[in-house]
């Protein structure tokens, strides 16, 4: 398996991605062509695209929604969990003053630099972004939605 690092660490899932949204891409686009290039049938065109349109935003949204939704609570959990084993204490004072984005990157660093990023998102306020381009090691989540 490839090592996991800040340029390669999307994932993607190839049925969706790469075949169902491409299908209604393409359906898409036949449809807006017919419009203007049918018009004996012009409103069965506009019908079939903005159909289409729908299953395609509706496709995109519901996967991501409920996906995301789970992972975020998962990696939520995964924050308070490492928080208790480095520190022995809880963390919801802490993850109060943290956006959702530097706890989710502070997951992609091993303890020793946890530590240090943390500090630094709560003193400097360092952004989750800046936290994964920052990370010298990087802790692979080969699992992640």
């Amino acid at each position: 398996m490839e090592s996991q690092n800040y340029k390669n660490h999307r994932k993607f899932y190839a049925p969706h991605h790469f075949v169902f949204l491409p299908l209604l891409l393409v359906l898409e686009g036949t449809g807006i062509y017919k419009v203007f290039n049918d018009e004996q049938n012009q409103l069965s065109w506009i019908l079939f695209s903005v159909v289409i349109f729908l299953i395609f935003y509706l496709a995109i949204m519901l996967r991501q929604h409920y996906a995301l939704s789970l992972q975020n609570r998962i990696v939520r959990l995964e924050f308070r969990q490492r928080y208790f084993e480095i520190f022995g204490l809880r963390s919801d004072e802490v993850e109060e003053k943290l956006k959702f984005g530097q706890i989710a990157a502070l997951r992609f660093a091993y303890d020793d630099e946890f530590k240090i990023y943390l500090e630094k998102a709560l003193k400097e306020n360092m952004k989750g972004d800046e936290i994964k381009k920052s990370i010298k090691k990087w802790r692979p989540d080969h699992q992640r939605v």
